[in-house]
């Protein structure tokens, strides 16, 4: 199963640069992992409503009708390091081609995307900007894979 971070917007920090791409090499050996980022909706002068739905029109357009779809979201379900190891494994297991975890703009999703999704995940009550949490999520996927693995990474 491939997985996929579709973020809105790009990261320029660049020590959040080098800690995804550590992350990124590190996964590289157990499964094919994807960060694709869209280019940001903010130009011109758009409303809330008109931002969100000029991103929900870039989140539509790269899903496939078969993908798997899992929303970052305030109001989704928070799961432990080895809970979430668990959901990937599921995940694995399903037959599905494509699981795809979508981080939206800075003013969530539209209704669209909800409709589209097949669940809400959070990663945390707390707000992180956009940016860390392409960093945090990418730790946590190599996290729940080193857990799979029997890897000395994760400690309870």
């Amino acid at each position: 199963m491939e997985i996929s971070l579709l973020t809105v917007g790009k990261t320029g920090i660049p020590y959040i640069k080098e800690g995804i791409s550590e992350y990124l090499k590190r996964l590289r050996r157990f499964l094919p992992y994807e960060i694709i980022e869209l280019p940001d909706a903010r130009k011109g002068r758009l409303s809330e409503t008109e931002q969100k739905e000029a991103e929900a029109d870039l989140i539509l357009k790269n899903l496939n009708d078969n993908d798997h779809v899992v929303l970052l979201d305030e109001k989704g379900r928070e799961y432990t390091s080895r809970e979430f190891a668990a959901l990937l494994e599921r995940l694995m297991s399903s037959g599905r081609k494509r699981t795809v975890f979508v981080v939206g703009g800075p003013y969530g999703f539209s209704q669209r995307v909800y409709d589209r999704g097949n669940a809400l995940m959070s990663l945390s009550k707390m707000t992180f900007n956009h940016e860390m949490v392409r960093l945090f999520f990418t730790e946590q996927i190599y996290r729940g894979v080193s857990i799979l693995h029997g890897l000395p990474y994760h400690h309870d």
